[in-house]
């Protein structure tokens, strides 16, 4: 086959209507899962959401709440039950799913709790344009393009197969480059860097008509310069039943496995400022202060180390 992009790649292999991992073949969120994301291990992410949620809603005077891309469920379902009670039975949640196992899931645990949605413009819609947005883990799950520093300037990343079905990598003529601040530092030759390019055309289909409340992006990821330190490679890789594949590994079980990336915050913050007046970024430590049971295993969550120094999470007002 002859050489596509790896955005093209990673579209595919996530979001084939027939093949994709996400759209057909996800096997679970959790311990018997590909991966595992931080409410499925302990229950201070949905209490930190819904303290932030209570006070968004009640800043805004918004009465909807809207999940993109809500995994199995389990925490949208967690932030409903940790909301006040008089906050919850006047906040309509609303879900936004492409996965059809994934919405199935979620219908399960929800049942009339939720309406769902396909996309962020019918949701809104939905909301007359007014509603406090909030995603875990959303951001790294979009295609992105994938760049080498070269002598001859940033060469786009893509990925052929040959006859025994090996991958091999190749670059693409120089052209014109995407909008990331992640082409403004100082990288060494040969480093490769990703852009959520589809991520940020998503958000201008629909940032347009959300017309008032906050939101709050939770990912993995790093300000621009501070995300490859030491990672020549980029930060690409792929989670088979838990197990991390790098290298050309990433290619070798399309379909069957998670791919991902970490999340350039500074192209969120700039991608989306035409549209918001505040926002505020810190990380997931600071963020679940007050909502870890001190009696729990929520310290995992907050170790600098580990999930509480890799997670940041961006805070935003339109």
């Amino acid at each position: 086959m002859a050489p596509i992009p790896f955005e093209q790649f990673m579209a595919r292999a996530l979001h084939d209507p027939e093949h994709g991992y996400y759209a057909r073949r996800i096997s679970g969120v959790g311990g018997r899962g590909d991966f595992t994301t931080a409410p499925m291990l302990s229950e201070a992410p949905a209490r930190a959401i819904a303290a932030w949620a209570t006070k968004a809603l009640r800043e805004t005077g918004c009465r909807n709440l809207i999940e993109i891309g809500p995994g199995e469920g389990k925490l949208a379902a967690g932030v409903l039950k940790n909301l006040p009670w008089h906050v919850r039975w006047k906040t309509r949640l609303h879900l936004v799913e492409t996965s059809v196992p994934l919405a199935a899931r979620q219908r399960e645990l929800l049942g009339s709790r939720a309406t769902w949605h396909q996309d962020m413009c019918e949701a809104l819609a939905a909301c007359e344009g007014r509603a406090v947005i909030f995603s875990n883990e959303l951001v790294d799950a979009f295609p992105v393009r994938r760049f080498q520093k070269t002598a001859d300037g940033w060469q786009e990343l893509a990925v052929h197969f040959d006859d025994q079905k090996r991958a091999c990598e190749s670059l693409i003529l120089p052209a014109p480059l995407p909008d990331s601040s992640g082409f403004l530092e100082k990288h060494p030759s040969g480093q490769c860097i990703e852009v959520h390019d589809s991520y940020h055309r998503y958000l201008t289909e629909w940032l347009p008509f959300w017309k008032s409340g906050r939101m709050l992006t939770i990912d993995y990821g790093a300000t621009a310069e501070n995300l490859y330190h030491r990672r020549p490679r980029g930060t690409v890789r792929a989670y088979l039943l838990q197990q991390l594949l790098e290298g050309l590994a990433i290619y070798e079980n399309p379909g069957r496995q998670d791919l991902t990336t970490d999340v350039n915050f500074t192209d969120l913050m700039n991608w989306s400022q035409p549209w918001i007046g505040e926002q505020r970024l810190t990380t997931f430590r600071e963020f679940l202060e007050g909502a870890i049971d001190p009696q729990g295993n929520d310290q995992q969550l907050t170790d600098d180390r580990g999930a509480g120094g890799a997670f940041l999470v961006l805070d935003q007002k339109r």
